[in-house]
């Protein structure tokens, strides 16, 4: 019945009780029930109570709220609209009591006596509403609800079993929470006990017969969700999870999160700060123009930069359906004060990047369309030249004729000690950025970092299709290993990296360890609840064209330091890289691009990156010049 109560009968409770809180506060003051003295006040002070309360309830907000969900936030707004409306009702009838005859009285501490039962008569109705509720959603849930554990008793859990609450449809109910902190065992939270910490899964699935296992711990390392992950496994109960706190930007958690477990989640880490005011005063109100927008990371990087408040955001991309699809995306937030404008435009055509960039004019340009695959790109070096290269150099000459401020180039760790043409052709086009950044005296910088979980070709969603298609899994080398970061991660890193570069500096992220490709394989197999060599088998193919076993991340003879930003390191001395020649350079390349003159094109990569070499034998590492540079600059701090 409880559930079918709407606010017009709140309304209507109010207009009952409020005269018989004004009935029992007269009595309270004067401790007698004859009135007949004060009868004239009491029906003054009852007027303007039925009048004043409901008006002010409807401009706060009060009759618009669904109690049955309410929480402390509506109790708050239900005690300051009563404190208001007695402050006016109190001095509305003192008034009316000096200006009218004789005969109307009423005491000056009515008010005081009101404002308490006032709050009782208003509150009881909603509160009983809403306990009602409650009652309803467990008496319904009896013998058919799921029970459901979550491991993580902060504000996502809190905020999980508030949702579960609402959408008894669902039908699960939550039976307990498991934390790690010692402050919160053994206490009650919503109604709900924290029985213990995730060592106890095991004890408490088997005691309680749980279904599933809700993690939600958005901040949680990636180490943590494995071992919860592989507890849930061993005892048999299902495990869902709330996405990391890079893909929960807003802070909100709800059911349509809950998604299975993925690999992201078990190579997570913990959260950076990011310095959002700083990338607020970047990018809010300045026009920001993004190539590859339609791509993995340039899609992202349109969400997050709208999130500032541009002035406009322009899209530039060569696949009109990707960028259709992020177009239609960002529409559906777009704030009141930013254009949004969606082009199909290749960058290798010089006349229309000029075009573009005279028409909308950026103040910041983000770049990061590229051609990455790298054994595509042995194959068809010509295309890596020109779409990367070329490319790159046509939107710096656009850059610096439209007088933008910044430039940020999305480049590699195939960059450093490039053995592929795609390695070679992202090296040779931080060269363009850091010569455009002397010739300019702008904020033009490059920003390196690895593979991105989940973004088109990455060895993610290949794994994903071979299980679906029943295996086998691919891996290259049982010693392959990568650097991995999620694409917000990456993105709000290169965010924040923009606003600390002054011009031709390389910044590198902290990407973490190295991952083994093979035992990436393995946990996705595994949390697809199969097992390897029984139901999938993994077999070694061999290194492909242009890769190598490590990548790296510093190049050799550039000074690295670790800025204020614990997870960004810059090398400062980059430009001193760039060869005198590098313009004359471009023009051969291009020229050799045109007549598809692949030994031209190699010899001119050799030339600009003498780090340019082939593929290392099986056994070469370089991990350890890498682990050895990381620890040196962790070190070595520089105040940008």
């Amino acid at each position: 019945m409880m559930s079918y109560l709407r606010n017009r009968h709140f309304l209507a409770s109010d207009i009952i009780l409020l005269p018989i809180a004004v009935y029992t506060s007269f009595v309270l003051r004067l401790e007698e029930p004859d009135l007949s003295k004060y009868w004239a006040g009491l029906i003054l002070f009852t007027v303007v109570s039925v009048v004043v309360m409901p008006l002010i309830f409807t401009m706060a907000g009060i009759y618009s709220r669904y109690w049955r969900y309410a929480s402390v936030e509506e109790l708050l707004l239900l005690s300051s609209a009563v404190t208001a409306s007695t402050l006016i009702i109190g001095g509305l009838s003192l008034i009316g009591a000096w200006i009218l005859p004789g005969s109307v009285v009423v005491p000056r501490s009515i008010p005081f006596i009101f404002f308490l039962l006032a709050l009782v008569a208003t509150a009881s109705p909603r509160l009983i509403a809403r306990l009602a509720h409650g009652y309803e959603y467990r008496r319904r849930g009896n013998g058919r609800a799921l029970p459901v554990l979550i491991v993580g008793a902060g504000n996502a859990g809190i905020m999980m079993v508030r949702e579960l609450r609402q959408n008894p449809q669902l039908e699960m109910e939550v039976i307990g929470f498991l934390d790690d902190d010692p402050a919160k065992q053994n206490v009650r939270i919503l109604g709900v006990s924290v029985m213990g910490n995730h060592h106890d899964i095991p004890q408490i699935v088997g005691r309680q017969n749980v279904y599933q296992v809700i993690i939600a711990m958005p901040t949680a390392p990636g180490k943590v969700i494995r071992e919860i992950v592989e507890v849930c496994e061993l005892v048999g109960v299902r495990v869902k999870i709330i996405p990391g706190i890079y893909e929960l930007l807003d802070g909100k958690v709800s059911v349509n999160q809950l998604r299975d477990v993925q690999i992201e989640d078990l190579l997570r880490r913990q959260p950076v700060q990011t310095n959002i005011s700083a990338v607020g005063r970047l990018i809010h109100g300045k026009r920001v123009l993004i190539t590859g927008g339609g791509g993995s990371i340039g899609s992202e990087l349109c969400r997050q930069v709208l999130r500032f408040e541009p002035a406009m955001l322009t899209i530039v991309g060569h696949g009109e359906n990707s960028v259709f699809t992020i177009q239609r995306e960002l529409l559906k937030c777009m704030p009141p004060t930013t254009e949004l404008h969606a082009v199909i435009a290749d960058i290798r055509f010089p006349e229309r990047i000029n075009a573009l960039f005279e028409e909308y004019r950026p103040d910041i340009v983000f770049h990061a369309a590229a051609h990455k695959h790298v054994p595509l790109m042995e194959l068809n070096p010509a295309e890596a030249v020109t779409n990367n290269i070329l490319g790159t150099h046509n939107l710096l000459n656009a850059a610096m004729l439209a007088d933008v401020k910044h430039f940020v180039m999305i480049s590699t760790d195939k960059a450093v000690n490039p053995t592929s043409v795609m390695g070679s052709s992202k090296r040779v086009a931080e060269l363009l950025v850091h010569q455009a950044a002397t010739l300019s005296g702008k904020a033009y910088v490059t920003v390196r970092f690895g593979n991105v979980l989940g973004s088109r070709g990455s060895v993610v969603l290949t794994f994903k299709e071979q299980i679906a298609s029943g295996g086998p899994v691919t891996v290259t080398h049982p010693e392959m290993r990568r650097y991995f970061m999620t694409i917000p991660e990456a993105v709000q890193l290169v965010l924040q990296a923009a606003t600390i570069g002054n011009g031709g500096e390389v910044f590198t992220l902290d990407m973490g360890e190295p991952v083994k490709i093979v035992d990436m394989a393995h946990d996705m197999i595994e949390l697809s609840g199969l097992e390897v060599g029984r139901d999938i088998d993994v077999v070694f193919t061999g290194i492909r064209p242009g890769e190598k076993l490590y990548e790296e991340l510093f190049v050799q003879g550039e000074d690295y330091a670790r800025t204020l930003h614990e997870k960004i390191f810059i090398a400062c001395n980059a430009s001193s890289f760039v060869p005198p020649s590098l313009e004359e350079a471009i023009k051969v390349l291009e020229s050799a691009t045109q007549r598809n003159d692949t030994a031209a094109i190699l010899r001119m990569l050799h030339l600009l990156v003498p780090q340019m070499r082939d593929n290392p034998p099986d056994g070469d590492d370089d991990r350890g010049t890498s682990a050895d540079t990381m620890e040196r600059i962790r070190t070595k701090v520089v105040g940008v």
